[in-house]
């Protein structure tokens, strides 16, 4: 018998832990190399683990929902044995929230928190360990649903069923009688708690954190983009066919960017401690919203990309970003970050800097707005910038000059053509 171990892959430095979100094989299942057997979930990404090997699971170590650090060991493979289905003498860990098993099968030593929630809340029915948990937190027994699952085993569905079925049950109070007349309450007031992501906790600690170390403050001003649709409308079809890619706006955006902070170094700097770190690199972050929360992939050497290139980045990113298939290396560092909010709806935002940045960009909806020009009320397609910037190492000075720069290069394409 020869028996592989699948461990956690390596994290990157700055994440310590993962959770293990969902296992895709259970003990007894033929895999073959480069089958996803389960995926994790970092503070930064969601990864698939692929099995190593052709073979049979012989044991799962850890359930769904455990707290796990690179290297450790996740399951075993038996490269020469035949698949089955695990019997009562068969000795393998299973995951948490695996089928429970029969009365006279072995268990092996569990995490605590692992043991609660493989407990069945009866002895003569099976509940599976999300809807123990959650029959637990909703104060019901196994009597007041009917398993769907295999075998009759009560499900999570099952429990959130019989959960808008069931009143709940409050203490009785001897009280006197008073007729007291009860609106009429139209639908089921309802509430779920749901625990946040690793992604979506890191987040949040993340921000806090911002407002917390850094002096924000945010300067806006209106952009006129209609020399930028007119370019984009005049040549997005000869761009297209060239190089294979559509022409956005987010290209022209990260041109500008990248012409403002060339001019304004301490937009694209950074601060550690008393010092003050210069980078001679621009690594523009892009917001990305995914199923599992605000991602943020970075262009590296954004200064030395091509609008195609810069084009096709982005399209990378926003499709493997709703897939969760995004590398840890690709959300890491980054100098100054873009948020474009317009593609929502957004009109106007404060955004908060991604640290240990000192700036981000907020773009919004481009609205046909009256301007006035030479004296007179027209007609343009205007859009408010905002550039949020840490106080501490930019004075208003620069984060407004900087502003203005982004504004002059979209409103005067040629400049980004021209570096000028």
């Amino acid at each position: 018998m020869s028996i592989i171990e699948v461990v956690v892959p390596e994290l990157s430095e700055s994440v310590s832990e993962a959770s293990l979100i969902e296992w895709k094989k259970k003990v007894g299942d033929k895999v073959s190399a480069d089958d996803v057997l389960i995926e994790i979930e970092t503070d930064k990404i969601v990864m698939e683990v692929p099995a190593p090997v052709d073979g049979v699971i012989v044991s799962i170590q850890e359930g769904n929902g455990a707290s796990v650090q690179s290297g450790q060991l996740l399951a075993t493979i038996d490269t020469d044995a035949v698949a089955q289905t695990p019997s009562t003498e068969t000795k393998v860990a299973e995951p948490a929230d695996a089928p429970a098993a029969v009365a006279a099968a072995p268990q092996p030593v569990q995490p605590q928190e692992s043991r609660a929630q493989s407990l069945s809340v009866a002895s003569n029915v099976k509940v599976m360990p999300s809807a123990a948990k959650l029959m637990a937190n909703q104060g019901l027994s196994p009597n007041d649903m009917s398993g769907t699952g295999k075998g009759g085993r009560i499900t999570k569905a099952d429990v959130m069923s019989a959960a808008q079925k069931t009143p709940v049950r409050a203490p009785e109070l001897k009280m006197p009688q008073i007729a007291v007349p009860v609106p009429e309450v139209a639908g089921a007031r309802e509430e779920k708690r749901v625990p946040m992501s690793r992604l979506r906790a890191r987040v949040a600690e993340r921000l806090v954190q911002s407002q917390a170390d850094a002096a924000i403050l945010t300067t806006f001003n209106e952009v006129n983009l209609g020399p930028v649709i007119e370019l984009r409308s005049k040549y997005k079809e000869s761009f297209e066919k060239k190089y294979g890619i559509k022409l956005g706006f987010m290209s022209f955006f990260v041109k500008a960017a990248v012409y403002a902070l060339q001019q304004y170094p301490i937009i694209n700097a950074s601060v550690e401690g008393n010092d003050i770190i210069y980078h001679n690199y621009i690594d523009i972050g892009v917001a990305v919203g995914s199923p599992r929360g605000l991602v943020v992939p970075v262009l590296r050497n954004a200064d030395q990309l091509t609008f195609a290139e810069i084009e096709r980045k982005i399209a990378d990113f926003a499709h493997r970003a709703g897939n969760g298939k995004l590398e840890l290396n690709e959300l890491t560092g980054g100098t100054f970050t873009i948020s474009n909010g317009g593609v929502f709806g957004s009109l106007f935002s404060t955004p908060i800097i991604n640290p240990p940045q000192s700036a981000i960009l907020g773009i919004h909806a481009t609205k046909q707005r009256p301007v006035v020009e030479n004296g007179e009320i027209v007609i343009r397609p205007m859009n408010y910038f905002a550039l949020s910037y840490d106080h501490r190492i930019i004075d208003g000075r620069e984060a407004v000059l900087a502003l203005v720069a982004m504004k002059n290069a979209l409103e005067d394409p040629a400049r980004l053509l021209l570096e000028i």
